[in-house]
């Protein structure tokens, strides 16, 4: 049985990597150096996803653009002098790693779908020495971010994979509706910045507790059957975004 290629999109704050307390730390910096009131932490928490310019903009709505585009180059700055900072740590979340090489030798093309920059993207895989897996890596500097369907769009037209054949996995709604709005799969995560119910009704068909049960949620999600043999092959799935 031949199986056609699928593609499974991963985000990177709050779902691959526990890096909540940096972005809270370098956006505490950023409006000091700025003379802004500094947002809450939650309030932080809840804008990890969208693009920086956007996350801003809804940290301090009533601010006007130059404001928004000085304090994300205040937060440029800040979270890069605290990445290279020594006894930096931004540690991937347990099994994250099993989970990647898990679907990497099943055949799965896998790819990044990030609000950080092209140089957050590639820094965080080069850190964690991750760079052999990844074949396609979608950030906001490529135009819009999430929700936004461009960046899941571009990376299906980077593999050739068809979308009833892709996953995003990620913490937030904008990940949820990324993945709705570009008819792909998507499944959620419990651990990151974002309820369950919310990934639920913005469109998971799935959120997990662990990750040791993705490979299972994207063989469901992609329609993979096994033959007797245990050769695998991919038939249109009820549960897939049409």
């Amino acid at each position: 049985m031949t199986s056609s290629p699928r593609l499974v999109l991963l985000d990177v704050d709050g779902t691959l990597a526990d890096s909540q307390h940096n972005i809270v730390a370098a956006m505490e910096d950023a409006c000091r150096s700025c003379g802004l009131p500094m947002p809450s932490a939650r309030a932080v928490h809840r804008v990890i996803g969208l693009s920086l310019v956007e996350a801003v903009a809804t940290l301090i709505p009533d601010a006007g653009m130059d404001t928004h585009l000085r304090l994300s180059e205040a937060y440029k700055e800040a979270f890069m002098a605290r990445r290279s900072a020594p006894g930096h740590q931004e540690h991937l979340f347990t099994g994250a790693r099993e989970a990647i090489e898990e679907l990497d030798a099943a055949g799965v093309l896998l790819g990044i779908a990030t609000g950080k920059s092209q140089r957050g993207a590639l820094t965080f895989i080069e850190r964690h020495g991750l760079e052999r897996y990844f074949v396609t890596v979608q950030t906001a500097d490529g135009g819009p971010g999430k929700p936004d369907p461009r960046m899941a769009r571009d990376a299906l037209a980077e593999t050739g994979v068809a979308p009833h054949l892709a996953v995003m996995v990620g913490d937030t709604t904008f990940d949820m509706m990324m993945a709705r709005s570009a008819g792909i799969g998507g499944i959620g995560v419990s651990w990151g910045n974002h309820a369950p119910a919310e990934l639920h009704h913005a469109g998971a068909a799935a959120v997990l507790d662990d990750f040791a049960d993705l490979r299972a949620a994207v063989d469901v999600l992609t329609g993979v059957v096994r033959s007797s043999k245990g050769q695998e092959g991919v038939e249109p799935c009820e549960g897939a975004p049409s």
